[in-house]
């Protein structure tokens, strides 16, 4: 796990980033840049339990995609999660609360996820964790309005322009940050490259 002082702001990006693409480094940026952050941790998963194995790298392998890809000294590549044989999100946020006491941290997802966010273990605890900021993604700008948890915390969103305030917040409370968008998906990357 990186190292953050107290009272550092910083985002947590975590994903399979299978393979990571210049798609998550701009949303890497935009929340570094329009949340104020002073580090942006982004946290290769060894995998996604929504989602199949079957066509997962090795975890070492995008680590080390994902290092060349995110090249602002802000950012943190790292793999904790294996570490601590953590696989869900929830205990992941747990346990980087836990361990750092004083630091304000928060969760960084692409709009796409948003749609599917009720699915995941334990999706109120997240929200009850940390703050969330959503980065709007091609063709997923209209579904955070519809989302099950954007209607269940819509009393907790926060305003746009607040977002450098978010991580200093008590959550619940989520923003979402429109701006420039990559129609890059790992998934199409992965589809383009088999023979």
């Amino acid at each position: 796990m990186p190292y953050a002082a107290k009272g550092l702001a910083v985002g947590l990006f975590g994903g399979s980033f299978n393979p990571p693409h210049a798609g998550h480094a701009l949303v890497a940026e935009i929340a570094l840049r329009r949340l104020a952050l002073d580090q942006l941790w982004w946290i290769v998963t060894p995998g996604n339990p929504l989602k199949s194995t079957r066509e997962l790298a090795p975890l070492a392998e995008r680590i080390e995609l994902s290092e060349k890809i995110a090249r602002n000294p802000k950012i943190k590549v790292t793999a904790f999660e294996a570490a601590h044989h953590v696989r869900y999100t929830a205990d992941t946020l747990a346990l980087v609360k836990a361990r750092n006491p004083g630091v304000d941290f928060v969760w960084i997802m692409g709009a796409d996820s948003l749609r599917d966010f009720h699915r995941w273990q334990r999706w109120r605890e997240i929200v009850m964790t940390f703050p969330i900021a959503v980065i709007d993604r091609p063709g997923a700008t209209l579904s955070f309005l519809s989302s099950v948890v954007a209607k269940t915390f819509d009393y907790a969103r926060v305003d746009e322009g607040d977002a450098p305030l978010l991580a200093r917040m008590k959550a619940p409370a989520w923003t979402f940050i429109h701006g420039p968008r990559s129609s890059l998906s790992s998934s199409a990357i992965r589809r383009m490259a088999k023979p």
